[in-house]
């Protein structure tokens, strides 16, 4: 079985000291343009230094995919600088530092975009209370969305990070390109299920293409992927399978699979016998690692997603308490700290924001 404290090596070369990963979680502490702030630094430096791997909360490629104020950037050469700083205080005592980087697509609105509608795959708005429509994207701006991702990755090593993660998930546009929710365009970007993946296909190549032309060494391009949606048309299980099966054959270095709980099962009748999890398991067939999350409270939560993944994401439990992993490695758990209070808020340096989202998904571990 793998352990927690085994390193684990990419197919770029870079190795992880462990395989713990802190997962990204949106903060909304950059300034109002994207800048990076002291407060999220410092924030990223007190989370950093013994997990194998830190991932970014959402950076965005071009000003219409901002999905939120506080938001990270990437967008312009201008971000570097602080980019720069962020990269340099995730990289303590040999913490990886992995930028992730999106587009909201739909799943932003006009306030957000100061008067500017959003814009996705279709002009199908999402179903979520108060969604606007967006703007159907032309040919021609979906190939300039793809040359962003690619800016954003030379940005990205040029800020001196170890990695650049692809926010394809939780619904924003580039999972938007392949659903048949957002998706419904008859040209070369949808339509049947491989025209649906086309997006995903070139932005890949461009992305990995970039990292290769670069001469970057241990530079790691990961893919995060949501596995069902419940709208109707949306993903199916059926549907991840092709796009597990075509990422795994691309130069990628993980796929990051993005649950809220390890354990869940498929709503698809064809995948109830074990997680889903599992079944990502089998289509990769150890053709590249993958991180697992959801919910992962203890070590015995985290040995149980090892047995299906090659690396653990834990985020909420390592805002709750930044030394969760020395604690899990040295057998001290019963040291773990398990609530949250205001007067913990700011020793812990957690935002509104983020505090927000601990309110929602863990209020038993919250107290006044």
């Amino acid at each position: 079985m793998t352990k927690l404290d085994e390193t684990l090596t990419f197919k770029s070369g870079l190795t992880l000291k462990n395989r713990i990963v802190m997962p990204p979680m949106t903060t909304k502490m950059s300034f109002y343009d994207g800048v990076v702030t002291n407060d999220e630094i410092n924030y990223y430096s007190l989370h950093s230094g013994e997990v194998g791997a830190v991932i970014t909360g959402a950076a965005n490629v071009q000003d219409d995919g901002k999905g939120w104020d506080g938001e990270l950037s990437v967008a312009d050469d201008k971000f570097l600088p602080g980019l720069e700083k962020l990269a340099a205080a995730i990289k303590k005592n040999g913490t990886r530092a992995i930028l992730q980087i999106f587009h909201a697509g739909r799943m932003t609105d006009s306030g957000v975009l100061h008067g500017v509608q959003p814009v996705s795959a279709s002009a199908v708005a999402a179903e979520r209370p108060n969604t606007e429509t967006p703007r159907a994207m032309e040919s021609a701006e979906v190939n300039e969305l793809i040359e962003n991702f690619k800016k954003a990755t030379k940005r990205a090593i040029e800020a001196g990070f170890d990695g650049i993660e692809l926010h394809g998930a939780n619904t924003y546009i580039i999972q938007q390109f392949f659903s048949p929710h957002s998706n419904r365009r008859d040209d070369e970007w949808g339509g049947s299920l491989e025209k649906r993946y086309h997006f995903i296909d070139k932005l890949v190549d461009g992305v990995t293409g970039v990292v290769k032309e670069s001469g970057v060494k241990n530079f790691v391009v990961g893919y995060r992927l949501s596995p069902e949606e419940y709208e109707n048309p949306g993903i199916r299980m059926s549907d991840t399978m092709y796009l597990v099966d075509k990422l795994t054959d691309k130069p990628l270095d993980y796929l990051h699979i993005s649950m809220g709980d390890y354990k869940r099962v498929s709503v698809s009748d064809d995948y109830k016998d074990k997680p889903i999890l599992a079944y990502i398991k089998d289509q990769v067939a150890g053709r590249m690692p993958i991180i697992g999350i959801g919910d992962v409270r203890t070590k015995a939560d985290a040995e149980e997603v090892l047995e299906n993944t090659d690396l653990v994401g834990v985020g909420r439990s390592l805002l709750l308490d930044p030394h969760w992993t020395e604690k899990v490695m040295t057998g001290h758990e019963d040291l773990i700290n398990k609530s949250l209070s205001r007067v913990d808020q700011d020793v812990l340096m957690i935002s509104n924001g983020t505090w927000s989202f601990l309110e929602g998904k863990m209020p038993d571990r919250l107290v006044d």
